[in-house]
């Protein structure tokens, strides 16, 4: 039996318990609350109309106690333990105030990490934290492993607790919401990148690096932290690292980690340099992906042999809504980049193709800089195509760029989904990409990033 977990079970025995969100993340923990017989209240801000209806049903079916609505957190009182979703902040003011009070806040994941017996490998970053977790997941299976996924991605682990063994390994996708106030780390860390993001939601800069560093600040001296080389904000948190640092890069032929040398990621060991596989032997398209590769070698170096991880990345053929082929009309590939939510995602996709560009762009605006963007689109792109609240922000850093060097871009506005693409067939000829890559999050017209995705291949598969 998992000790900790008894431990666990044996404390919540009455408990008031509070579970702040019916998100996917929290949603198997009703089940578990109802099966351990605890006293559990659940908070949500939106009304029971906007709560899907499945969810509203095992809450009715557990005979759970729900308070709902904009002011449901004024009721947060009394609570031993608190389980938050990861878009509810510990900043906020009842939160903190609960924890004065004696309350343990917590979440679905920080749990799951305090209890599991095996190894958690824990991946965050601005940008490529789906593809890394995704590989490192593919090479550990590769090499005969028992693994789980999740975090951001694949399943809520936490009710998968009693399955799990001390030789299995989980693999987390952590956001910096999931990461705030984190207070353990995971046994094997990487940071992709740190650039600016979700500063709708932080209070600043500041807080959003600093959330990513829990990943990897609790560590004892046996943990391995990967950080990338080329990244200035993740090359110095090699010194706040207690384990082991392993560096990637691919603009530095670093005497140790993985490097990206041209065309060939290298393995290195103490100046020495081992070939390990070609680019043009993986499935995935763009320098930024290269450099995942590297990030997922560097996490495996010590559980999994070369061979095994060269066999795994080569099968891997991505993830859904990151650079994405969708199919070739009339000499024109269409790519599917909804995940590109910030600049430096769309910058990445943009930097992926030789060929010539339209590009579609524009959403939901996170108060983010698009200054950078703007010669990337100049030396790529054909036609733009924008929508969306943050079409005028980009156009007029494009605009600003464009005066500077004496260049420009034709560019076109649009209301909705279908009338970018309608534009783009009419615009892109043959031997053009058309890229959908925001560079925008999804809130103002799409529930998240892979609803605006999926609607996007739909309307291209119905051309």
């Amino acid at each position: 039996m998992n000790k900790k977990l008894e431990e666990f079970e044996a404390y919540l025995d009455n408990r008031k318990v509070a579970i702040i969100g019916l998100g996917v993340s929290n949603v198997p923990l009703l089940r578990y609350m109802y099966e351990r017989g605890a006293n559990t209240t659940v908070f949500d801000e939106r009304e029971v109309s906007d709560i899907p209806k499945e969810i509203m049903e095992e809450v009715v079916k557990y005979d759970i106690k729900y308070v709902l609505g904009k002011a449901c957190l004024a009721s947060l009182k009394g609570f031993d333990i608190i389980f938050r979703s990861p878009s509810c902040m510990p900043t906020k003011k009842e939160l903190v105030e609960a924890e004065k009070q004696g309350a343990i806040v917590t979440s679905e994941i920080e749990m799951l990490m305090e209890m599991c017996p095996g190894t958690v490998v824990g991946v965050t970053g601005s940008d490529g934290k789906t593809t890394t977790t995704s590989l490192i997941y593919e090479i550990l299976k590769q090499k005969g492993y028992n693994c789980y996924l999740g975090g951001n991605i694949g399943i809520p682990l936490f009710t998968k607790l009693k399955e799990m063994k001390e030789e299995d390994f989980v693999v987390l996708e952590l956001s910096s919401f999931q990461l705030m106030n984190m207070k353990i780390s995971p046994k094997i860390s990487v940071i992709t990148n740190i650039s600016p993001n979700h500063l709708n939601i932080h209070s600043s800069y500041e807080e959003y690096i600093e959330a990513k560093k829990n990943i990897f600040k609790y560590q004892s001296r046996d943990g391995i932290v990967v950080l990338n080389h080329d990244n200035e904000i993740t090359r110095e948190c090699a010194k706040e690292a207690e384990g082991r640092v392993i560096f990637f890069s691919s603009k530095t032929k670093l005497d140790d980690g993985i490097i990206l040398d041209e065309d060939i990621i290298k393995e290195c060991n103490d100046r020495i340099r081992r070939h390990a596989i070609n680019t043009k032997e993986i499935h995935l398209r763009g320098r930024h992906n290269y450099e995942n590769v590297c990030a997922a070698i560097a996490a495996t170096k010590t559980l999994v042999d070369i061979d095994t991880q060269i066999e795994a990345i080569k099968k891997f053929k991505g993830v859904e809504h990151r650079i994405e082929f969708i199919r070739e009309i009339d000499g024109v590939k269409w790519y599917n980049d909804s995940i590109g939510t910030s600049p430096t995602r769309t910058i990445a996709g943009l930097n992926s193709f030789d060929e010539k560009i339209v590009l579609i762009a524009g959403g939901y605006d996170k108060h983010l800089d698009y200054a950078p963007i703007a010669k990337p689109i100049l030396d790529n792109v054909r036609t733009l195509i924008l929508m969306g609240q943050t079409a005028d922000k980009i156009f007029l850093a494009v605009k600003e760029e464009g005066e500077k060097e004496k260049k420009q871009v034709d560019t076109y506005m649009c209301d909705t989904l279908e009338e970018t693409v309608k534009l783009a067939k009419k615009f892109a000829n043959p031997g053009d990409v058309v890229l959908f890559s925001p560079a925008s999050a999804s809130f103002d017209m799409f529930k998240n990033f892979e609803e605006r995705g999926k609607k996007f291949k739909e309307i291209v598969n119905n051309i």
